[in-house]
């Protein structure tokens, strides 16, 4: 604070501080115009014009360091035609003295140790030259060059406004490169997306017809022909009935995988209580058979999901409890809960239950609990979980701190309204 004042209250505008502060106003124009530009073209030449029209230069060239460092390449220029100038060793001239050096040069053109160099120079008019090294993080990214066809007068004051301009250009062309690169790998990522979605579709949907074909035939042999086999020939076909049902649960588990990252997702209001009946019907002969108990909760919340990922999130974790729970699987239950913003599923058993470190991997695609091995799975049912979870705002995740059985939850947004398609990015 001033020691004559309590407070101090100036309105921030471009005219203010510039009458102000005439250097400290050339630094926030070049500033404010560096900001918005990611073109390294438009960047450099935007620049250069800048530097001209504030200090009345007459021409000006930028140079970069290309990739191997020991030379500059001229990426902008304004006010001469550079014919012969368009690449400067690091050994050559005022410019590669810049760069040696990492200082800042101003010079008589009739003092220049390039005679050759001096005379073209002079042919043009031009009396002086200024040499601007770019630097940012303690590297040399380039050299601006300025010239003038009158003598200039140069004072510590306009030599620090001068590189500190040059330190604004090289930060913004550091970023500005920054800002590219990133837009090439993002441009790749989609490429390599849209070529894995590609392969995905290319399974689950162009293999699915062959391979229903062969399990049709193979299992239409086994019934008509089976016994004219003798016992190595039925031991084949059994081999190959049971990998082709295998291929068929893969190529579907496939297609709801898809399905679950990138197909259309309706919200609509459910009956979650009548959608758990039915999954229960289908399932209590194994359960009776197994001597499994049921348990559901007295009130079912009503909510607004897609109907078909809703019930196969349900299906799926009902299945991988009565799949993997294991010969001391006695009791499956379903369990609700809910909080402001949430509405929470939970599928528990008393079975053999997860290994703690695979309490995050399981969520990802063909990783399996190695517990379950010799069980048949596709290793894709908890990644559609999480897939449906997430797209419906929510997550899905597993309580590790049960010391038997698992308990798997999922949670589903409260805002969902009907009729509005829920993206990929929904969450």
């Amino acid at each position: 604070m001033l020691l004559d004042r309590r407070h101090i209250s100036i309105e921030v505008t471009r005219s203010g501080i510039e009458s102000r502060n005439r250097a400290l106003s050339i630094v926030l124009d070049m500033s404010n115009y560096l900001a918005g530009i990611n073109d390294l073209e438009l960047l450099l030449d935007g620049a250069l014009s800048r530097v001209l029209d504030t200090f009345g230069y007459d021409a000006g060239r930028i140079y970069l360091m290309e990739e191997s460092g020991t030379e500059l390449l001229l990426a902008s220029h304004r006010g001469m035609e550079p014919v012969g100038l368009e690449k400067v060793t690091l050994d050559e001239g005022f410019t590669g003295k810049a760069v040696r050096t990492r200082s800042f040069l101003a010079q008589y053109v009739s003092d220049l140790e390039d005679k050759q160099r001096a005379e073209r120079l002079a042919a043009m008019g031009l009396k002086v030259i200024i040499c601007v090294p770019l630097i940012t993080w303690e590297r040399v990214d380039g050299v601006m060059n300025l010239a003038s066809k009158s003598v200039v007068s140069l004072d510590p004051d306009k030599i620090d406004l001068l590189v500190t301009i040059g330190n604004q250009i090289a930060v913004a062309l550091h970023n500005a490169r920054l800002y590219n690169e990133l837009q090439e790998r993002l441009a790749m990522l989609k490429e390599k997306k849209e070529m894995i979605q590609f392969f995905a579709y290319s399974i689950s949907h162009d293999l699915k017809s062959p391979v229903t074909g062969i399990y049709g035939l193979i299992k239409r042999l086994w019934e008509k022909h089976s016994s004219q086999l003798d016992e190595k020939g039925r031991e084949c076909c059994e081999l190959i009935l049971k990998t082709a049902d295998y291929m068929l649960q893969l190529v579907s588990r496939l297609n709801s995988y898809v399905s679950s990252k990138e197909g259309a997702m309706n919200p609509e209001p459910l009956n979650v209580r009548e959608i758990v009946e039915s999954i229960k019907t289908e399932l209590q002969p194994e359960m009776a058979a197994r001597n499994i108990r049921w348990r559901l909760p007295d009130v079912f919340p009503d909510i607004v999901a897609d109907r078909l990922s809703f019930t196969r999130v349900i299906r799926n974790l009902l299945d991988n409890s009565l799949k993997y729970g294991g010969s001391g699987l006695t009791e499956i239950a379903v369990e609700c809960a809910e909080d402001e913003s949430f509405y929470i599923f939970s599928i528990s058993d008393d079975g053999a239950g997860i290994a703690p470190e695979m309490a995050d991997k399981i969520f990802e695609p063909f990783q399996r609990d190695p517990s379950a091995r010799g069980v048949a799975g596709s290793g894709l049912g908890m990644a559609i979980v999480k897939e449906i979870a997430e797209r419906h705002g929510g997550k899905a995740w597993i309580d590790p701190s049960r010391p038997r059985g698992a308990r798997i939850s999922l949670s589903i947004r409260k805002d969902l309204k009907p009729g509005n398609q829920l993206t990929a990015n929904s969450s």
